[in-house]
């Protein structure tokens, strides 16, 4: 049977009843196990696997109980999307308004920490529990405009039926995650929700481009904090004989003396004043600086830590933060992981004979041909893990003991990933 994709941009082109009639058809399909002409798109399709396997109740659904508003305002204050709520606000609020429809935006958890917007379409959210203090993570309440763009880490529109959770299909949402400019973590959603006979076919594209704004606002606030720092240490540094950096909380790099500069230092979680390794440096003395710390490299230690590094702990128990541990006698210190650099180092610990370039990717992208893609990432991991990680192949050295910390659920392992060698070991055919 020859079989057609419903597309976003034919299914934003359609008549409400028309798309609502294919679409709830294929869902209909994919829930009894059979094939339809009509198929959904890749994204959709994931994402109904997922639910699938995870039990979840597609006429009924499920949700999470609100959290109270103390632990709302106390979320509010620390997230960083606080800082770009009136751009959020400026952009999309009165147009959301303007046609029946209601913003939101929510942590990395898929906790709803704000929404605004027509009154009627909030009073109609209220009866399906979309808001604020509200779980719309995809696990759940299924496939949705907030919770499966935290999975995928794409902007993405799901359109009527193609909500798994019956209850949702008058709705249509559209929305895109925000990502911290400063260390690359997913900080929430920003969604736009309403009626599906209301929804304009370019509403993706506005929330996209008005989410890159935010992280514009985000990014040159961080740059105006790192000039802040650089005029504090400019004149500590100069006083200086030896090798010094001044840093910010998260690492990136304001100044330095004695050595050639860095744009970030990799920095433990626990990040504490005094005597600290620190790869690549090795050992150091660390300081306060208002808005930083000030690092000063000890000569005797700087080599020690590749010396003394036995254990790895791979932990890819939470599929958006997902993290390295290196372990050994001066201490550890732990990195956050990007989605490709969890897939490389997983890679790498089924394969302790090592893989080379070409060898991994075929394993992440299923091409041999992607080898310089493949020793650009590799060489940014190497940064911060040439200690434990060797080349010519790639691979863990030798004498490191490598644990790789997994989901309960192999479904749940890196579910963002389209890598072949992912994939089968999620259990599904690579």
């Amino acid at each position: 049977m020859q079989t057609t994709m419903l597309d976003a941009a034919r299914l934003a082109s359609m008549d409400a009843a028309e798309g609502t009639r294919l679409l709830k058809g294929m869902r209909a399909a994919a829930l009894e196990g059979r094939r339809s002409r009509v198929v959904p798109r890749t994204e959709i399709e994931e994402s109904w696997r997922r639910m699938l396997s995870r039990g979840l109740d597609p006429d009924r659904g499920h949700h999470a109980g609100l959290l109270p508003l103390g632990e709302v305002e106390r979320r509010r204050r620390q997230s960083p999307l606080t800082e770009v709520l009136p751009i959020l606000r400026d952009a999309l609020v009165a147009v959301a308004d303007a046609a029946q429809h209601i913003m939101v935006v929510s942590d990395a958890e898929g906790r709803l920490l704000w929404r605004e917007g027509h009154a009627s379409v909030l009073k109609r959210a209220d009866a399906l529990g979309f808001e604020v203090g509200a779980d719309w993570s995809e696990a759940v309440v299924g496939t949705n405009g907030v919770g499966t763009p935290l999975v995928t880490g794409r902007p993405m529109q799901v359109f009527s039926a193609e909500h798994f959770v019956a209850a949702h299909h008058a709705w249509t949402c559209a929305g895109a995650p925000v990502v911290d400019p400063r260390d690359g973590q997913l900080l929430g959603v920003v969604d736009i929700s309403g009626p599906l006979s209301t929804m304009h076919p370019a509403t993706l594209s506005f929330v996209t481009s008005v989410t890159r704004l935010a992280e514009a606002e985000l990014r040159n606030r961080h740059s105006a904090a790192l000039d802040r720092l650089r005029s504090v240490a400019a004149p500590v540094l100069s006083r200086i004989g030896g090798r010094a950096l001044a840093v910010d909380r998260d690492g990136w790099v304001a100044a330095v003396t004695g050595m050639p500069p860095v744009d970030r230092l990799a920095l433990p979680k626990s990040f504490r004043l005094g005597r600290s390794w620190l790869p690549p440096l090795g050992m150091c003395s660390v300081e306060p600086l208002p808005g930083g710390r000030l690092v000063q490299v000890s000569d005797e230690g700087a080599a020690a830590g590749g010396a003394t590094a036995r254990r790895v702990v791979l932990d890819l128990s939470r599929s958006r933060r997902c993290s390295v541990t290196v372990s050994g006698e001066a201490g550890s210190w732990t990195q956050e992981l990007s989605p490709r650099h969890a897939e490389l180092l997983f890679v790498l610990a089924l394969n302790r004979e090592g893989r080379s370039a070409a060898q991994l990717a075929q394993d992440i992208f299923e091409d041999p041909t992607r080898t310089v893609t493949v020793r650009a990432e590799m060489s940014r991991l190497r940064r911060h893990l040439a200690e434990v990680l060797a080349h010519r192949p790639y691979r863990f050295t030798e004498d490191v003991r490598v644990e790789v910390v997994r989901p309960d659920r192999p479904a749940d392992l890196l579910p963002h990933s389209s890598s072949p060698a992912v994939r089968l070991a999620q259990g599904r055919h690579p």
